[in-house]
């Protein structure tokens, strides 16, 4: 599904949110959502007002809040982003788990669907790929400690490689 461009970072946190406590609690309240996002209840307010208009949430002053099938399609095409932006940053490039939540949050906002189906792609493929895989990833993540790449190690990496594809297709 492409990302609705006419929706605010803001319209898309509250929808990912009232995903959220619905799977937990099958319903929302405005109470939920603010104590989620750290904000006043009152503040809640006007923003459930604007996703009822859109027609992205049911919602009644003081009674429960659910996604209507359009408000849950969005919400879940956020979540996925997020969660494969996370992957990326916490598997790929090593962020401890905080610094990866919260750049993902703000990743997400911005990627579109061909993006994230590509990004998606490429953690397959290096998950995968016999050419690349944990010891691709672990050399990595030791190349990043050490603050400089040791290229010398390069041909025995390559030989590696080679041997394990040997033995794959055997």
């Amino acid at each position: 599904m492409p990302k609705e461009p006419q929706l605010s970072e803001t319209v898309e946190n509250f929808l990912e949110v009232i995903l959220e406590v619905e799977h937990r609690n099958k319903v929302a309240r405005a109470k939920d959502i603010a104590e989620k996002l750290g904000i006043q209840r009152g503040s809640v307010t006007g923003a459930l007002k604007n996703l009822e208009e859109k027609k992205l949430i049911n919602y009644e002053p003081y009674s429960f809040i659910t996604l209507t099938a359009k408000g849950a399609q969005i919400a879940k095409a956020i979540t996925r982003r997020h969660t494969v932006l996370k992957d990326f940053l916490s598997r790929v490039l090593q962020l401890d788990e905080e610094t990866a939540e919260a750049t993902a949050c703000r990743m997400e906002h911005a990627i579109d669907e061909p993006g994230i189906n590509r990004l998606v792609s490429f953690l397959e493929y290096i998950f995968e790929c016999p050419r690349t895989g944990n010891d691709w990833i672990q050399s990595f993540i030791e190349n990043c400690r050490s603050g400089k790449g040791n290229w010398d190690k390069c041909d025995h990496c390559l030989d590696d490689c080679k041997s394990r594809h040997r033995k794959s297709k055997s």
